[in-house]
């Protein structure tokens, strides 16, 4: 009787302890998502904040972002689009934009990019890179994977390509897009000139039409829409350590994407922790990044009709939690009585 009574309680225990951890899995982003769109401004910096930016504003303002993550230390393109890509910092990937340029990233390389995840996890996924800045195809997304890879060399050809890789065919489970045309302005009038800021306004431009080709086919349902910048600027263009230079912004979007601020302790390299966890895949041990706390939580309501699947986990909790609540207060007393009885010999009629 003993031994029947202590499985029962531990059979409880486990139930009690998993119902509301499973429910909490199900509502807070981890694995919630089937597309994930990442957005790479180059020389963006903070530079959204101090510009009229209608795209950016209506796209994020009931979701979450930040205008000054923390770059990498060397604020240069290579050691930063490689940190938000493999999800390490730039003293460990070690690569610059020489290295980048002369010498292809494969799999048998140490470090491995989002792409080599999502391809392990999803051996049959859409993985697409899309880039104004051609090092990035070559020296940082790895070149073995089946990962297809454009490069164009204007930002207007690469919105265009952008924007055909999700209206036309099967839609990518990831895809990384890169544009340059900012940066280009930083370094022929400087950082804080009039076509400087005219450059981020033309981008804001760019994020509307893409995200708006994502959202007439009907993907944001299931989409993550990430803009992030690797380095700001200043009048002398980039590579030092400026508050300028080393703010970034970060932005999220999707269904179960917290209202608000991002955390200010975030890295513009935690892109590569928040697209793996919003595709459903562990965070890899190699990573020296993480999602930003608070960023997910639970969905935002919707009715049943428009979310159909949201209902099973509404269902589920209202199963558990009178349950667990119930189980929470007697617990104690009953272990109590239980222990009682056992030292007093109670059960020795028993056996």
């Amino acid at each position: 009787m003993k031994k029947l009574l202590a499985v029962i309680i531990s059979a409880v225990l486990v139930f009690a302890m998993a119902a509301p951890a499973f429910a909490a899995k199900a509502q807070d982003g981890f694995g919630a998502y089937e597309h994930v769109f990442i957005i790479g401004i180059d020389g963006a910096g903070a530079a959204f904040e101090k510009v009229d930016s209608p795209n950016f504003d209506r796209i994020f303002a009931d979701n979450a972002y930040i205008h000054n993550a923390h770059t990498e230390y060397i604020t240069t393109s290579a050691q930063n689009w490689g940190s938000i890509l493999l999800g390490v910092d730039y003293k460990t990937h070690g690569m610059t934009n020489d290295s980048t340029k002369e010498n292809p990233h494969t799999s048998a390389d140490k470090y491995h990019s989002i792409f080599y995840y999502a391809r392990q996890a999803m051996p049959k996924a859409k993985l697409v890179s899309i880039c104004h800045w051609p090092n990035i195809n070559y020296g940082i997304v790895e070149n073995d994977i089946n990962v297809k890879k454009v490069n164009r060399f204007t930002d207007v050809l690469v919105v265009d390509e952008v924007i055909h890789n999700v209206t036309i065919g099967r839609v990518p489970e990831l895809m990384f897009v890169q544009l340059d045309d900012v940066d280009h302005a930083a370094h022929t009038y400087g950082g804080f000139s009039d076509e400087y800021y005219e450059a981020v306004e033309t981008m804001d431009g760019n994020l509307g039409r893409i995200y708006d080709a994502i959202e007439a086919r009907g993907l944001m349902e299931n989409s993550l829409f990430i803009v992030v910048a690797d380095h700001g600027e200043t009048t002398d263009g980039h590579g030092g350590q400026t508050v300028e230079e080393s703010s970034a912004v970060l932005a999220v979007a999707g269904k179960t994407v917290n209202k608000g601020k991002i955390a200010s302790s975030a890295h513009n390299r935690d892109v590569s922790a928040i697209a793996l966890y919003a595709l459903g895949i562990e965070r890899p041990d190699a990573f020296i990044t993480s999602v930003p706390a608070g960023l997910f939580g639970e969905a935002r309501e919707k009715t049943v009709a428009e979310n159909p699947a949201e209902l099973k986990d509404k269902l589920l909790d209202c199963f558990c939690f009178p349950f667990v609540r119930c189980f929470n207060l007697i617990m104690p007393a009953f272990t109590w009585i239980y222990d009682a009885y056992y030292h007093a010999g109670i059960f020795a009629i028993f056996n």
